[in-house]
């Protein structure tokens, strides 16, 4: 599927930080109102994953607005910082998932899921231990600044 040029999809930065993809319609409510509208809006959700190589992040894309079942929502403009467009993978990812945006099983996270934690095995737990220790000799080693 491609980015249909009428309706582009963007990535939208809010102060909370979220990040939401999203098409933003042409019907909009006027350039004096402090008010955007959003046309299936997905958060992007950026996963920890440990692989054999180290940390890297899946990204998932769930129902922002899990709990209603409205299309169009509508947010404060002073609630975001910046609107970009979508890279194509985002964009095929977005079609991919927005296509069953209006059925009921569209994966959305409940709050008593959200910060259940998983104990390491005592493999990765140890390999996680490596890795932070090679991190730590390198920091010695040099004079290096993390942000």
């Amino acid at each position: 599927m491609h980015q249909n040029n009428e309706q582009p999809i963007k990535i939208i930065k809010l102060i909370n930080g979220d990040d939401i993809v999203c098409v933003l319609p042409k019907e909009q409510l006027g350039d004096k109102s402090p008010l955007l509208r959003l046309d299936r809006p997905l958060q992007i959700k950026y996963v920890p994953q440990l692989t054999p190589t180290g940390f890297r992040d899946y990204i998932a894309l769930i129902k922002w607005t899990g709990y209603s079942k409205d299309r169009i929502i509508t947010i404060p403009k002073d609630k975001i910082m910046t609107i970009t467009n979508a890279g194509q993978g985002m964009i095929t990812s977005y079609f991919h998932i927005v296509k069953d945006y209006d059925k009921e099983n569209l994966k959305t996270i409940d709050a008593s899921e959200k910060y259940k934690t998983q104990k390491l095995t005592d493999a990765d737990s140890k390999k996680m231990n490596e890795i932070f220790d090679e991190f730590a000799d390198l920091n010695d080693d040099e004079d290096v600044t993390i942000h």
